[in-house]
């Protein structure tokens, strides 16, 4: 039950991103979110517990996997540029808003002029 709560917020927070879209491009057990049809987030159920996939600078990648036990090198994602966080009470809400954040900010910064445009507007 609360992972389902946890997992109904993460949502919300990603869709309220400006330009984000949501889609089941691997099948229904994998919510992607992308900004212009690239990826910043992923939420999935692995072994029955509740994971969220996100976008990182190297070396917070680093610094994330040896501060938290939650948190891993993107499962099936590039280990250098992407985490995976699982839900825990280890594991703030704020925590995980300035995360996302962060991974939407670093694909946002590799659009285009003209996507960059439509997101400001």
């Amino acid at each position: 039950m609360e992972s389902n709560i946890q997992e109904k917020e993460w949502i919300n927070y990603l869709l309220a991103k400006p330009c984000s879209e949501d889609s089941f491009p691997f099948g229904p057990e994998a919510h992607v979110f992308k900004v212009f049809g690239k990826m910043f987030a992923l939420i999935g159920y692995r072994k029955d517990q509740l994971e969220i996939t996100l976008k990182a600078k190297p070396e917070d990648v680093t610094f994330l996997t040896e501060e938290f036990k939650e948190i891993q090198r993107g499962y099936h994602m590039s280990k250098k540029h992407w985490i995976t966080v699982r839900c825990s009470e280890d594991v703030t809400m704020s925590m995980i808003e300035s995360w996302i954040d962060n991974s939407y900010d670093l694909v946002v910064s590799k659009l285009t002029k003209v996507e960059k445009m439509k997101i400001k507007e």
